[in-house]
């Protein structure tokens, strides 16, 4: 069965794209931790990340890199932060969060944005892509 991310990469399910190549999709996590949240993930469906061969995960962590780059730019923060937990969906991910706080990191407390302000987010990344 698809996951989630699968049905987002398929077109079947909306996202707020931030960057995209033949192999790999950034998008704004619709349950933030913080403003700017994003998830990184190779399109091709690999429950872990730690199954990718190492070519995939290289390259995923090096799409990764450039989208942080681009979000710090765009997110006042004092820093992005990664992680890697991959509990609850089952393909290979990385968050990439602004981070002010260490709380931000704690996956308890979320923010809420409208979808205008997720869209102009999304397209504020884009530009310093």
């Amino acid at each position: 069965m698809a996951s989630i991310f699968s049905k987002i990469v398929a077109g079947e399910i909306p996202c707020y794209r931030i960057a995209e190549d033949e192999q790999h999709l950034a998008f704004l996590d619709v349950n933030p931790n913080a403003k700017g949240h994003t998830l990184c993930i190779p399109k091709q469906e690999i429950n872990k990340l730690f199954d990718l061969d190492d070519q995939a995960y290289l390259g995923l962590m090096t799409f990764a890199k450039k989208v942080a780059v681009a979000l710090e730019k765009t997110v006042p923060c004092k820093r992005i932060g990664m992680a890697v937990v991959g509990l609850e969906v089952p393909h290979a991910h990385v968050h990439l969060i602004p981070l002010n706080e260490m709380d931000e990191m704690r996956f308890q407390n979320k923010v809420s944005l409208t979808p205008d302000e997720f869209t102009a987010l999304a397209q504020a990344i884009q530009a310093n892509l």
